[in-house]
């Protein structure tokens, strides 16, 4: 260890030395009065920076979990500056703490500390402000700390994409304040990739908040003891990505019955209902890899089993689906109910979530019910087995990981604390503990394709299996717009399995004319979307059944592709079909995906980056390398303009003709035709 206490000068805070820098092993420390710093190499071209007021470093992986190898890093301590240089990506420390992050290559400022002060009187940016760059401030009562990082913001026209999804229409989300918080239909990634040519990871699952200004760009924890965040710089996205990646955890290899249709609504209510339909598509020829048991197909919450009432012979069931080569995916919800037969045992060992103060209760609905605590391995070992006994066993292999409405959930930490701690307890890691559950499960049970469909995610759930679905979202043209920000967003935040509910979730008349045109244009856009689902709470409820178990929980209208007439058949045929065919194409999307952690759907700049308008194109997106979609995203449109990147590139539209790159170009869109580019060569 080595390092250089560099001498005091006066300002108006009174004496203050300067920080002891160190190189350690590698790393580049410098300490402060209460607060150390720590830069370290973390993959190539990429740096790991975490800071603490505590005496100790606290020691967690959170999203970068992935082993990565990492070059001997470059580290220079002068007399009032130190710098560390990995590859492409360089920073440097002021004597007054201040780190600059640029890209080594071309020395371009990439990220610089937001910091207005006067503890250093020859910075061109001393001010009387007294802003720090990292900002600690206590939380009373608590051990941790509200912390903010403030960056400057390099370029007023940077473009920032990634972080998850979000109920908006925007891809760049320059001059967007996010919350960094899951709820029903939002799911914070906080994974940033920026035109500036830098990705950066707020490696921290505490609730917050994100704004991405013209003047600065801020990150808050509401509560936490450190700062932890990834920055990595490459000389296009994909580098970035695949850099990135390889950190967090890349997705499985996507099974077969992924890569094609799946038929689901809200809900089918027993087991005949179910299995009318799979043999109705059977019938009729049509293709299909997966019918989705939704909720309450259970006995109670936290039974985790199929109410025999409703469903008398599920194995029957699996069986007559497995002969028709479907596969067929549950419903499970983290929530236990008092009459659960599991309740008391749980309870028992300590595997439910804990409170601060007031009722044992994280959600409300049927009665007052708790989630499992998915941070204790024991907790997650107990809900793995009941599954595996009562689903796994009998033939399902696909599992729907609802949240259960996270948003009227434990995710307050002024109120509740998970068993794990009170780091854990602000819910933004709770997604990706509950996808590890069923994850270790299936692994040890030797699956190795492995998809759990959640409606929430953060960094690293990827590499538990987590298809990503948009939440329970609003059957509307505003609602379709903002699907596609969502999905490409989530795909450059490194969730690549992306999938929505076809014809949005709320409401929905089959017999409307107008509902029917929307679903049309949904169900277009599904064909070139990782994952293809059908689903919705179409109108009018169907009549309750009985008066036990989940059949309080009226089922939606009929929501299979013959239940909107007969022009909407048609079309929904063909773009099945054409689903088909691309199978081949789709599984080497997936393929690519799971070993090197490209997005499977992505903006048009992640294959053009070289192609400025490619940055600037919201409403397109590529389905991998090969196929330009431009979604119909307006009631009444028969013609739309299409932007057609790369000046040398020759694209063929489905109307046969042919189009040269670097242009815009319209074309016409009638009801049965979404324009898709075909790129040449």
């Amino acid at each position: 260890m080595e390092y250089k206490n560099l001498q005091v000068e006066d300002s108006e805070y009174g004496i203050r030395p300067d920080p002891m820098f160190t190189d350690d092993n590698g790393s580049l420390s410098f300490y402060f009065d209460s607060e150390s710093v720590t830069i370290e190499p973390w993959g190539e071209n990429a740096f790991r920076v975490r800071a603490s007021c505590l005496n100790k470093m606290p020691e967690r992986a959170w999203a970068l979990s992935e082993k990565v190898s990492s070059p001997k890093a470059d580290i220079k301590i002068e007399p009032k500056f130190a710098s560390i240089t990995n590859g492409k990506i360089r920073a440097s420390v002021s004597n007054r703490g201040k780190i600059v992050i640029s890209n080594a290559k071309s020395n371009k400022v990439i990220l610089e500390e937001y910091a207005r002060h006067r503890l250093d009187l020859l910075d061109p940016k001393c001010s009387s402000l007294r802003i720090q760059a990292r900002e600690w401030k206590a939380r009373l009562g608590s051990p941790d700390y509200h912390l903010t990082m403030r960056f400057e913001s390099q370029n007023p026209d940077e473009r920032i994409y990634g972080m998850g999804q979000y109920q908006q229409p925007f891809l760049n989300l320059k001059g967007a304040d996010i919350e960094l918080a899951q709820r029903n239909s939002q799911a914070t990634v906080p994974f940033a990739v920026s035109s500036e040519g830098y990705g950066f990871l707020w490696n921290n699952p505490s609730i917050g908040r994100a704004v991405f200004s013209k003047l600065t760009t801020t990150f808050e924890a509401y509560s936490t003891d450190i700062l932890d965040y990834y920055v990595v710089v490459g000389d296009a996205p994909s580098e970035i990505m695949r850099a990135y990646t390889a950190a967090t955890g890349r997705v499985p290899m996507m099974p077969e019955y992924g890569l094609g249709f799946w038929q689901c609504k809200l809900r089918y209510q027993t087991q005949e209902e179910l299995l009318q339909v799979a043999r109705e598509y059977k019938k009729r020829n049509l293709p299909i890899d997966l019918i989705v048991c939704d909720y309450f197909h259970w006995p109670a919450q936290g039974d985790w089993k199929f109410d025999p009432t409703f469903w008398p012979d599920p194995d029957a069931m699996i069986a007559e689906l497995k002969e028709m080569n479907i596969e067929l995916m549950v419903s499970i919800w983290p929530t236990v109910e008092r009459t659960s037969e599991n309740y008391e045992e749980m309870l028992r060992r300590g595997l439910l979530i804990r409170q601060d103060r007031g009722i044992r209760a994280s959600m409300e609905g049927r009665g007052y019910a708790i989630h499992f605590d998915a941070t204790n391995p024991e907790a997650r070992k107990f809900i793995w087995d009941a599954a595996k006994r009562n689903y796994f066993d009998k033939g399902v292999k696909v599992f729907w990981l609802d949240e259960a409405e996270p948003e009227y959930s434990v995710y307050d930490f002024d109120i509740y604390r998970y068993a794990a701690g009170p780091n854990l307890a602000i819910g933004n890691i709770y997604p990706v503990e509950y996808a590890r559950a069923f994850y270790e499960g299936q692994a040890a049970a030797g699956q190795t394709n492995i998809v759990n469909l959640l409606r929430c995610a953060w960094a690293g759930s990827q590499k538990y299996g987590a298809l990503v679905w948009s939440g329970d979202i609003a059957s509307s043209w505003g609602s379709f717009r903002n699907q596609l920000a969502a999905g490409l967003n989530m795909g450059m935040a490194g969730l690549a399995w992306f999938t929505t509910d076809i014809g949005g979730f709320h409401g929905g008349l089959p017999e409307d004319p107008a509902f029917r045109e929307l679903l049309v244009r949904w169900f277009q856009w599904g064909a070139y979307c990782p994952v293809m689902r059908l689903h919705g709470d179409r109108e009018p409820k169907q009549p309750q059944l009985g008066t036990t178990g989940g059949s309080f929980c009226l089922s939606g209208g009929p929501n299979e592709v013959w239940s909107y007439g007969d022009e909407v058949y048609k079309i929904c045929e063909k773009y099945l079909r054409i689903r088909e065919e691309l199978r081949d194409y789709t599984r080497g999307l997936h393929k690519a995906a799971h070993e090197h952690g490209d997005p499977i759907m992505r903006p048009l700049f992640y294959d053009f980056p070289e192609d400025k308008e490619s940055w600037m194109v919201e409403d397109q997106y590529m389905y991998g390398p090969k196929y330009l979609v431009a979604p119909v995203l307006e009631a009444k449109q028969t013609k739309r303009e299409v932007y057609l990147p790369g000046a040398s590139i020759k694209w063929k539209g489905v109307d046969g003709n042919e189009y040269e790159g670097g242009k815009r170009v319209t074309v016409d869109c009638p009801l049965d035709t979404m324009p898709v580019f075909t790129r040449d060569g």
